[in-house]
């Protein structure tokens, strides 16, 4: 098989995986738009604070938070607690996209657990390149239009909560983090905060104790700070 064949088939390879992930992620948008239907948000803020905040953990915990009669004060730390990580994954990412500075801006967009995971993965510089913005762009329209979907289709149906759609919250964060649980360091974290969380919620506000808990991995991870490194499973080549 010529080099040119070989090239076209992990382009093909990694643009089926990226529009796979991003159909398999987006659903999770139909959740969201309805829960945050539920909690109390517009169509028009719903829709905003998928294309803006763009991060499935944080977006739930806002309106699971808001919807549980929290301040928005709480809601936006816990989202913004979930979101540091973001930041990390930014840092492992700019010496393998190796992006000029006015595309930096744009590609912080779409850092997420998905298309990290994707462009780590790759061996070469455009198949790198080409997962990060294949699987970004990929999840971020079928996220939203999901987004948009389940909000109108939620006010369309009347109150979520007759279809138990108020439970979705719970479930999609255990969806979102069971695959993350893959070593023993990871796993107590999620234990410890679970713990903590539970024991806060029936004397604290709603949304402290989700605080209290992300303070439990900050603090795990301050003193394990390799639990916040991505490491690359391939050497990049040019």
């Amino acid at each position: 098989m010529s080099e040119r064949s070989t090239s076209r088939d992990g382009r093909r390879e990694v643009l089926v995986d990226a529009v796979s992930i991003g159909i398999a992620v987006g659903a999770y948008g139909l959740s969201f738009g309805a829960l945050a239907s539920l909690a109390g948000l517009t169509v028009g803020q719903t829709v905003g604070l998928s294309a803006l905040t763009f991060t499935g953990a944080s977006q739930f915990a806002f309106v699971g938070i808001v919807g549980a009669g929290g301040s928005y004060l709480a809601a936006i730390l816990a989202a913004w607690f979930l979101g540091v990580r973001n930041a990390l994954y930014g840092l492992s990412l700019a010496p393998l996209l190796n992006l000029p500075r006015r595309r930096r801006f744009v590609a912080a967009q779409f850092v997420l657990d998905e298309s990290t995971a994707m462009t780590i993965s790759r061996p070469t510089a455009p198949t790198v390149r080409l997962a990060f913005w294949a699987t970004g762009i990929s999840v971020f329209v079928c996220w939203n239009l999901a987004t948009v979907l389940g909000a109108v289709g939620a006010r369309a149906i009347g109150d979520p909560r007759d279809f138990g759609l108020d439970a979705a919250v719970g479930a999609a964060f255990l969806a979102l983090l069971w695959p993350r649980l893959q070593d023993r360091l990871t796993r107590i974290t999620a234990g410890l905060g679970a713990v903590v969380a539970l024991a806060l919620t029936p004397v604290l506000p709603p949304g402290v104790p989700v605080l209290a808990a992300a303070a439990v991995a900050i603090a795990l991870a301050w003193r394990e700070p390799r639990w916040g490194q991505v490491t690359p499973t391939t050497t990049v080549e040019p």
